[in-house]
């Protein structure tokens, strides 16, 4: 957590029926000679005009309801808030300002006033800029411990604890869901349905951000016991107070609720401002850095579309004050101007304030056909096996073969090579009928299943692979094909199982002086370390690997496998938020592939490039690299490969909000997977279906899919079974 560059702080105080101004970079804060200006303040005028603004937020609709052109009165008012509060000269230097960012730092009696609604003839001011107010109070504060800055951010959620609120436990789920996978930047903790005042006080100082999804109560006569509603109790602004006495509080609290437990579309009173502020003070007193909140609560779509954009731009580095503003504008963008959602959110803190540094890479690469989300690793499918087979045979068995056997096995390749699966199964099936003892026909046959889809098949032929080559005693062939069960092993998830047979390739080619099988275990291990998130144990055994085939990179087997390494050593650094580095071993390993001629191999570059690009924003270049290693595996009829390149396209396009594109992917996805039985892709198209039918408000179609997604999770991953039945039963 740090500060980057000052904003504008404009600083504002009243003086009985006047408000006096003054405005400055934070650098100019304290000058020798500070310049003032005043204009008159006419609390009446100022008050109707509040009253005004509030009749206009309540007619706020859910997002799914016929809207009222609400946004030109609303200007039209906040225009003249501009006109009455504002002088001149102030005027003119937020007009002409070049920052981005401001802070309004103001008297406790000026908190009523809809600062962020102000407008000055072109834009409303938190539209503007990264607005937030900072409050000036008489009340002497106690002495405050902010939070340090954490190696890994830790984070609460607390959703629904009335249990009366659906949308706010789906927000609550969908947040976790969404950054979870960050684990190495924010760990989630998330608490739903019970939850009462004991497990807050006890956990609160706990975490470094917390979320609060529920109902908040205001007690007019007595501010103090204003507070979160929780199950049989509230969580007061007494019981906050308390808290930051005996220790650190979070750096930021999001308390994204409504301001009745009676009625969850309740209408604001002209006082929700003051109202807003008396639970907000009690955070920023107890030590609270940042309070975020919502004025009031509508259940809709629009508070998650909200929140899970501020986090998506707080967890890519950027400041709190612009996260706030972005989400602003994501709503716009999503619902239009007149909906006014966007006017809902009011920040305290510094909004430059940045919480993560450097920004979370991307997390989901190419989908491997395994239990997790995964990425594409290299040498994943058919064709890297059929390579090392080919290379195998040119080096140490053309001499023996027989020339009737050899054709029937140049027309297996033939097919393999063009894609025609079936066509290499059948004459790769004739020809170990034919000789069982054709070690090399093996990992063609398994690979033709892989590519289809059938993995219990291409097991059974790897398991066969092995057999015929302890008969033969080849003990490099047996190494091939431990190497190749245990790959299967991985994708199904069964990493115990799968490190076993990579130890056995290990010992076996250590014995056999087999250089070759001993990098590529080296290797499969390394992946397998990678999907631990054992970084060092997995760069240790990469770099192994890669010294091997480095010395005999003149064999176009190791360079082959040197290639591999060099893709892998990207994975690795793209996991740990080193996207140079990424970039720099994936262009590597790319020359390889291209001098090597083999193009196949080149869809796992260009997929997992694009994710990269796609987490940079920058979609055009994502969607043309998708395309490119696209065409590569429908060149090659890998269609595992496919069904995952669809569901990848189709979270590209749900991002960029191309609701058709998006469901013509991962309609296509699903199709190709359940052709092929491919139960994990879907899962995983079927899942993204469904949350791609929820998000615009087609509830029937989302529950669906999202049923058929738990029922094939149910038999895949169990605890992937349990947060989407969470999600059905919040419904």
């Amino acid at each position: 957590m740090h500060d980057c560059e000052g904003p504008l702080v404009l600083e504002i105080s009243r003086q009985a029926d006047s408000l006096k101004m003054s405005i400055a970079g934070q650098a100019e804060t304290n000058p020798t000679l500070k310049y003032y200006s005043q204009c008159e303040f006419s609390a009446p005028e100022i008050d109707g005009l509040t009253r005004e603004i509030t009749f206009l937020l309540n007619k706020i609709r859910k997002v799914d309801s016929a809207a009222e052109p609400l946004a030109r009165p609303l200007a039209k008012t906040g225009r003249l808030l501009w006109d009455n509060l504002l002088s001149r000269l102030i005027s003119e230097r937020l007009k002409s300002a070049a920052s981005a960012n401001l802070i309004l730092l103001l008297d406790e009696e000026l908190v009523s006033i809809p600062w962020e609604l102000l407008h000055d003839g072109d834009n409303f001011l938190c539209l503007k800029f990264n607005l937030s107010r900072l409050v000036r109070t008489k009340k002497e504060p106690q002495s405050l411990r902010y939070r340090s800055s954490p190696a890994v951010a830790r984070m609460l959620i607390l959703a629904n604890p009335t249990n009366d609120l659906k949308s706010a436990y789906l927000e609550g789920v969908n947040i976790r869901n969404q950054f979870e996978r960050r684990r190495r930047s924010l760990q989630i903790d998330f608490k739903s349905t019970y939850i009462d005042k004991l497990f807050v006080k006890k956990n609160f100082s706990d975490y470094d951000i917390v979320h609060f999804a529920g109902h908040c109560e205001y007690d007019p006569d007595n501010q103090k016991d204003a507070g979160w509603v929780l199950s049989g109790s509230r969580f007061t602004a007494l019981d906050i107070l308390a808290l930051g006495a005996s220790g650190a509080m979070p750096g930021l609290v999001f308390s994204h609720a409504c301001h009745s437990a009676a009625d969850s579309g309740s209408l604001l009173d002209a006082d929700y401002q003051q109202r807003y502020y008396s639970l907000a003070a009690a955070f920023l007193f107890a030590g609270v850095r940042h309070y975020l909140g919502s004025i009031r609560w509508i259940e809709d779509s629009s508070g998650l579309s909200f929140a899970k954009e501020f986090y998506t731009q707080l967890m890519a580095g950027k400041s709190v004050g612009e996260s706030v503003r972005l989400g602003r504008l994501k709503l716009v963008r999503d619902y239009g101007l007149d909906c006014l959602h966007w006017a809902n959110y009011l920040l305290y803190g510094d909004p430059n304030f940045i919480f993560f540094g450097p920004p979370e890479k991307a997390r989901k690469q190419k989908a491997r056909q395994g239990f997790a989300i995964g990425r594409k690793i290299a040498a994943g499918l058919g064709l890297a096996l059929a390579a090392a087979a080919v290379w195998l045979y040119l080096y140490y068995r053309l001499p023996s073969l027989n020339p009737g056997a050899y054709r029937l096995f140049a027309q297996c390749k033939k097919f393999f090579r063009e894609g025609n699966n079936q066509g290499a199964l059948q004459a790769c099936g004739a020809l170990v009928k034919k000789d069982p003892m054709f070690l090399e026909a093996y990992p063609l046959l398994a690979g033709a299943c892989e590519r289809q889809g059938a993995r219990e098949q291409a097991l059974k032929y790897y398991f066969d692979y092995a057999l015929q080559s302890e008969k033969k005693q080849d003990h490099r062939c047996l190494s091939a094909a431990y190497i190749q069960i245990g790959w299967l092993y991985f994708n199904q998830g069964d990493f115990q199982n799968a490190e076993d047979f990579y130890n056995r390739t290990i010992a076996l080619s250590r014995q056999g002086r087999d250089r070759l099988n001993q990098a590529i275990a080296l290797r499969k291990l390394a992946v397998l370390q990678i999907e631990r998130e054992n970084y060092d144990a997995a760069l240790q055994l990469l770099t192994k690997s890669s010294a091997i085939n480095r010395e005999r990179q003149s064999d176009p087997r190791h360079r082959y496998n040197l290639a591999c390494d060099y893709f892998d050593i990207g994975l690795l650094f793209a996991d740990k938020d080193d996207l140079p580095a990424a970039k720099e071993f994936y262009g590597r390993s790319l020359k390889i592939f291209q001098g090597l001629k083999l193009k196949s191999e080149l869809s796992d570059y260009y997929f997992n490039l694009g994710e990269i690009y796609k987490f940079e924003k920058q979609y055009q270049k994502a969607l043309e690299y998708y395309a490119r290693g696209m065409q590569a595996d429908q060149a090659s009829g890998n269609l595992p490969s496919l069904a995952a390149d669809f569901d990848m396209l189709g979270e590209l396009y749900a991002e960029i909000g191309n609701f058709p594109r998006a469901r013509e992917c991962f309609e296509q996805a699903a199709a190709i997977a359940k052709k092929i039985n491919c139960l994990p892709e879907l899962a995983s198209a079927t899942y993204n279906l469904g949350n791609l039918y929820g998000g615009h408000h087609e509830a029937g179609q989302a529950k669906i899919y999202l049923q058929e997604a738990l029922e094939l999770y149910k038999k895949l991953d169990p605890r992937r079974y349990q947060e989407i039945k969470q999600e059905l039963e919040g419904e």
